[in-house]
């Protein structure tokens, strides 16, 4: 897919620069950006149906509950 920005030029000359001193493109530079930017995207949609699933499964501890003295108590 091709996009088409508007940038400033010396925003764009500026990009430019430093992509090149991290031995890219601008093109690659700004590639890299939007795969980060929609991994970013999917992380947080992962995290939100993990939160979902853990909040509608019900627990499955039988009545146990944590006990401070049986968890410190030596063999």
């Amino acid at each position: 897919m091709n996009i088409t920005l508007s940038v400033d030029e010396r925003i764009a000359e500026k990009a430019r620069r430093t992509a090149q001193n991290m031995g890219k493109s601008l093109n690659q530079a700004v590639r890299d950006y939007l795969e980060q930017l929609a991994g970013a995207e999917a992380l947080e949609a992962q995290v939100q149906a993990f939160e979902r699933s853990a909040r509608q499964t019900p627990g499955r501890l039988a009545g146990w509950r944590f006990d401070r003295e049986d968890a410190n108590a030596r063999a």
